[in-house]
């Protein structure tokens, strides 16, 4: 992996960690953390699945660590970066990056955090119990992302980096 990657994966950590200690919005059960699907959607475009998925790992354990986010931190943002790059790679467009996204945290990581939270955080719910709270911050978020992506896109600096990077 190149300097230039890795630098980049590290700035979006960064923003995604610092993100959610500033901006968090209460969805009733939980609060939603929309900056780091924004970050997922960017990351997808600029960086390919691989390097997005590690961006949302190791944001996730941070925020774990730093008391920002739950264990349900790590399916909700590992899901829905894996969804986000893998339908911007097969698609080049911005706005299904944004729909996987939503579909994989919004619906995928929902319904595996129903037994991923039984088993590590000893919590017995319903099937869809998580999926408004996660649905509410992938949407906020994936918009976001589509707006920050969009503009970005737009420079010169990231056309050269889509050339070099992905």
């Amino acid at each position: 992996m190149s300097v230039r990657k890795l630098t980049i994966m590290a700035l979006l950590v960064s923003i995604a960690v610092a993100g959610s200690a500033f901006v968090s919005i209460p969805t009733g059960i939980a609060r939603a953390y929309p900056v780091q699907h924004a970050i997922n959607v960017i990351g997808a475009i600029l960086l390919g699945p691989v390097p997005t998925i590690m961006v949302a790992l190791v944001t996730a354990i941070i925020r774990i660590l730093t008391g920002t986010g739950s264990l349900l931190a790590i399916p909700g943002s590992v899901i829905g970066a894996l969804c986000a790059a893998l339908f911007y790679k097969y698609s080049g467009k911005i706005w299904l990056a944004a729909v996987g996204e939503m579909l994989g945290t919004g619906i995928l990581a929902s319904l595996v955090a129903v037994p991923y939270a039984h088993f590590l955080m000893g919590t017995s719910v319903a099937a869809l119990f998580f999926m408004p709270a996660f649905l509410t911050s992938s949407v906020i978020g994936a918009i976001l992302g589509i707006v920050v992506a969009s503009s970005l896109r737009k420079t010169v600096l990231v056309k050269s980096f889509n050339m070099t990077l992905y």
